[in-house]
C-alpha cells in the first residue's frame, strides 16, 4: 500500500502529477487545483490512496489526510468511483462535503460531473453521522464569495498550499472577485493569478 509520497515533481499537466521517488516516477491523479500548487523541480509530499484494478493500478493524491479519508468515504458510497470522488473534491473541501451531507443538500454534490440526483441522494443517505469530524462552521461571507465566482474555493485552496493563510487566502479572493474587470469570465488560474497580486504588496498570510 502508498500511503504516500515525497519527492520531485518532474511533470504536471491537468489533473495528472509525475512524482519521482528514488529514481521512479509515481503519475498521481489529483485535483486541478492541487496541480496549480505544484511546479516543476519541486519537492511536493502528498497523501495516496492506491486503486487496484484488473488492468491498472492508479494512484490519486491529497493535499491533507482529511481529504484523503473523506475521499475514501465518497468512494464507499454505491455508485461513487474514485474519478468522481476526486470529482467532488475538486469542487469542494472535506468540511464543505460534510456540511453538505449534514444539511441534507444533494444539490452541492449533483453539481459535480458524473454525479445525477439519485447518486447524490445516496451520498446524502450513506454518509450521515460520518462526517461529523470534518464539519466547520459556515460563513456568510465564504459562501457569498463562493457564489461570486464559481472558482472562488479552488483558488483558497491553491493558495492555502502555496502557504498563506485560509483567512488571508479567502480575503485575496472576496477582494479579486469584488475588483477585477471581466472576473466573471475569469477560470481559474486567472483568478488565482489575480488574487495572488492582491498579496503581493505586503506578502501577508505567510
Amino acid at each position: 500500500m502508498i500511503a504516500s509520497l515525497r519527492g520531485t515533481c518532474i511533470d504536471v499537466a491537468g489533473s495528472t502529477a509525475v512524482i519521482e521517488v528514488g529514481g521512479v516516477g509515481y503519475a498521481v491523479t489529483v485535483t486541478p487545483a492541487h496541480a496549480l500548487t505544484m511546479r516543476h523541480g519541486a519537492e511536493v509530499f502528498v497523501r495516496t490512496a492506491l486503486i487496484v484494478r484488473d488492468d491498472a493500478f492508479e494512484l490519486f493524491g491529497f493535499e491533507s489526510t482529511d481529504a484523503l479519508r473523506v475521499f475514501d468515504l465518497l468512494r464507499s458510497v454505491s455508485g461513487v468511483g474514485p474519478k468522481s470522488a476526486l470529482g467532488v473534491l475538486g469542487q469542494m473541501t472535506a468540511a464543505q462535503v460534510a456540511n453538505a451531507v449534514a444539511h441534507d443538500d444533494d444539490g452541492a454534490f449533483r453539481k459535480v460531473s458524473g454525479i445525477g440526483p439519485k447518486t447524490a441522494k445516496l451520498i446524502i443517505v450513506a454518509l450521515a453521522g460520518k462526517l461529523a469530524a470534518f464539519e466547520a462552521p459556515t460563513s456568510g461571507v465564504t459562501a457569498a464569495a463562493a457564489a461570486a465566482h464559481p472558482a472562488s474555493e479552488d483558488v483558497v485552496i491553491a493558495l492555502v498550499g502555496l502557504g498563506w493563510r485560509e483567512d488571508a487566502a479567502r480575503s485575496a479572493v472576496d477582494d479579486a472577485v469584488a475588483t477585477e474587470p471581466g472576473v466573471e469570465q475569469m477560470g481559474t488560474q486567472a483568478l488565482l493569478r489575480a488574487a495572488l497580486g492582491t498579496l503581493r504588496p505586503t506578502g501577508a498570510g505567510r
